[in-house]
């Protein structure tokens, strides 16, 4: 096989080779900062075989500094590199969360451009007083410094397996995977896999997972679980209710305080904060979240906008036109927003003394 490398070395090898031995064979220091690879444009895991001829370049754990992030990045850094950590991380929380609630059923927990979450089944409500003792036991998981390691059954042995162990979400995970085109179902567990069953060792943790994620749980630095909402399966509303846990999760300590300095400036310069404090607007529960009550200076403000806009796009050229706010039902299912956003438009308004049907337009 022929293994091109970022810089355009060719390295060839005569057997299956692993991101992690092609590293190693380059120096120790990046066998020692590699967490996952990019094959031929694919984040993989470090120890996956590379069975062809590739393209490859390591992915590693980004270099600390005093400073930690730069003024105004929220990032974090490399994004392969944070997919990889909070994907990771994701999981060591949602063990942390069986640990303690081992009656809770997981869906699945993407991670996110700032952090990740999971979807959780459980009748016990998990509020932010629970966090601190998440947050411990994510850390206690983090210490044992487990491999993530990936073993993979066939489709009808996978789902054989997941029947027995009786959570439907992971059941239906699964079969939306195999109707996608995967040829195997895969599980990731945080500690050693008994290779000729396959499966986990009695002491180990795994998920139904796709991957890749880092090399084991001690690759993960700093985490903070953030927020739980709720959330509900396939985003339907008359469907099971889940809890939705959030968290982040960057590579040192210093850039997880700088992210959260920055969220908390972001909080105290909050439009919905201001606005209030300089009495420009109120919110009020009886009339709903986000609907803005202007009061009189807010209006005044609003009113030499609106005057100025108006002026500007005259004397640019502009020509003003007016149209109703309903349209008949024809219109909308000619643009095609009826029916196929019903679950998201007012129903249509019925005329007293016709047949005709009307719809407020969607803006």
């Amino acid at each position: 096989m022929r293994i091109t490398l970022p810089d355009g070395s060719i390295k060839d090898y005569a057997d299956p080779v692993s991101p992690a031995q092609v590293a190693a064979q380059i120096g120790p220091a990046l066998a020692k900062a590699a967490i996952g690879a990019k094959v031929n444009g694919e984040l993989w895991d470090l120890n996956r075989p590379i069975e062809q001829d590739a393209h490859l370049a390591i992915v590693t754990r980004p270099r600390t500094t005093k400073k930690g992030l730069s003024k105004g990045d929220m990032s974090g850094g490399d994004p392969d590199a944070l997919y990889l950590l909070r994907h990771s991380t994701a999981h060591v929380m949602a063990e942390a969360i069986q640990r303690l609630w081992p009656e809770a059923q997981l869906a699945y927990g993407p991670p996110l451009d700032n952090g990740f979450y999971y979807d959780i089944y459980l009748q016990t409500p998990i509020s932010s007083d629970d966090f601190a003792k998440i947050e411990s036991q994510m850390a206690n998981i983090v210490a044992e410094d487990r491999p993530f390691t990936r073993y993979a059954l066939p489709p009808e042995q996978g789902m054989k397996k997941l029947a027995a162990e009786g959570n439907k979400y992971k059941i239906d995970n699964a079969q939306r995977a195999l109707d996608a085109g995967a040829k195997t179902l895969s599980w990731y567990v945080t500690g050693e896999v008994n290779a000729q069953a396959p499966s986990p060792s009695p002491q180990a943790w795994e998920d139904l997972c796709m991957g890749p994620h880092v090399p084991s749980t001690g690759c993960i630095g700093a985490f903070k679980v953030m927020s739980v909402a709720s959330s509900h399966w396939h985003g339907d509303v008359n469907s099971d209710r889940f809890q939705r846990v959030y968290g982040t999760a960057f590579f040192t300590r210093a850039d997880l305080d700088q992210h959260l300095q920055l969220l908390e400036q972001a909080r105290q310069h909050d439009h919905r904060v201001i606005g209030q404090k300089l009495g420009l607007f109120t919110i009020d529960e009886q009339v709903g979240q986000g609907l803005v009550l202007w009061k009189p200076r807010g209006a005044m403000v609003r009113t030499i906008l609106q005057e100025f806009l108006q002026k500007e796009l005259l004397n640019r050229g502009y020509d003003v036109v007016y149209t109703p706010h309903i349209g008949k039902i024809d219109l909308y299912k000619t643009s095609g927003h009826y029916p196929y956003f019903a679950d998201s438009q007012y129903p249509p308004i019925q005329m007293r003394d016709s047949d005709e049907q009307y719809l407020l337009r969607p803006m």
